[in-house]
């Protein structure tokens, strides 16, 4: 089966600029990579006008106090240092714009990582917001890329988390009282601040006492009958 193919009856448009292959998923980012990288891809979306951006308006986006988790102070030192480095990945581009007198920069995230526009829309909201569950992420990512639904969104986190270059989302354990499971990202690696095994394994013994509580049950009723 073809990547991004129709797996939950979910109609997935390919993009013909994309390869034809699944490449290798570049080295994980550093956190401050990631903000920036995603920064481009959210304001690509939301500010046409003003993208590709300046270094000046880049660093405000990934300052943002709305909509940032964690909320970051970086100096503009930081982010131009920062678009060199992904500059060398090939993950930034530079341009001068339309004033052709202001250096401007854009992201190259779809190609370098094979993905389409809705997959790389869920990653930047994830990374820029944080774990959320699927409808969680329909709703923050409207203003990206419109789901039909939140099981649209569950398809491209499923592409995401099985792709055989290199997973790059993960589906964490349901919390107690939560009705849907939430989802990180994996571009900075595996995330080491999420409680992911104690969950599991609290679910798995309440299954247990469920399980011989029904084995009771059935033990009494039997010796009823006989």
């Amino acid at each position: 089966m073809s990547p991004w193919s129709n797996r939950t009856g979910c109609r997935f448009v390919p993009d013909p600029h994309l390869p034809t292959h699944l490449p290798t998923s570049p080295p994980p980012l550093a956190a401050v990579e990631a903000r920036v990288l995603c920064v481009l891809i959210e304001k690509e979306k939301i500010t046409p006008d003003a993208y590709p951006l300046t270094v000046n308006s880049l660093t405000a986006g990934c300052n943002q106090k709305t909509s940032r988790d964690p909320v970051m102070a970086l100096a503009e030192a930081e982010v131009q240092a920062t678009l060199e480095a992904l500059r060398g990945r090939t993950l930034i581009m530079e341009s001068y714009g339309a004033s052709g007198r202001v250096l401007r920069y854009a992201h190259n995230f779809g190609k370098v990582y094979g993905l389409p526009g809705g997959a790389v829309d869920l990653l930047a909201i994830l990374v820029l917001r944080g774990p959320q569950t699927a409808s969680e992420l329909r709703a923050n990512c409207e203003r990206l890329h419109h789901f039909a639904d939140a099981s649209a969104v569950e398809a491209y986190l499923e592409e995401l988390a099985s792709r055989e270059s290199g997973a790059l989302a993960l589906r964490l354990t349901r919390q107690p009282g939560a009705r849907e499971p939430r989802w990180a990202h994996l571009l900075c690696g595996e995330p080491l601040d999420i409680p992911v095994a104690p969950v599991a394994k609290s679910d798995l013994s309440e299954r247990v006492t469920r399980l011989e509580q029904d084995v009771a049950e059935l033990r009494a009723a039997l010796a009823r009958l006989a």
